[in-house]
């Protein structure tokens, strides 16, 4: 199946939500789930350096990482926050292809450390991480903050 990939709009932030509060589910093992709140993605779409990148099949997102853009003092780095792909289309590698577009664009605005955290629970997100060569940086409560450098 060929899925297309680009930049998320204003327009998908309802979609995303459900993917969002989706990936909740999933990892919390529980049908009520909060989704965002109405101006939490705002910042992917104010045409800075933050944003969504999504992957479609047909005219439908299956997938979102949100990837943020932080510039503190001398030390820039990425951090993959939210990251989601419906249930029906896990295991086809869209979510390798979704970090490798954050990589990429990592590579393109000269940032080298790329961050993220995980749920000690979700195994199949770990292992793609550590797959794909984040390292395990450092253990918070249930979750893990992985990095990669580039």
């Amino acid at each position: 199946m060929a899925f297309v990939f680009g930049k998320a709009e204003k327009k998908d932030a309802g979609r995303i939500n459900e993917l969002f509060m989706e990936m909740l589910q999933t990892i919390y093992h529980k049908e009520q789930v909060d989704g965002y709140e109405d101006v939490c993605l705002d910042k992917f779409f104010d045409g800075g350096e933050n944003w969504i990148s999504i992957a479609n099949d047909g005219n439908q997102i299956v997938a979102f990482l949100s990837i943020e853009v932080h510039r503190e003092d001398d030390f820039d780095y990425i951090y993959l926050d939210d990251f989601s792909v419906t249930e029906q289309y896990r295991g086809q590698g869209i979510g390798t292809q979704l970090v490798n577009r954050a990589e990429a664009y990592a590579k393109e605005i000269q940032i080298s450390k790329i961050s993220l955290h995980v749920e000690k629970s979700n195994t199949a997100a770990f292992n793609l991480y550590k797959k794909l060569g984040y390292r395990i940086y450092k253990e918070q409560g249930t979750r893990l903050l992985m990095v990669k450098d580039l």
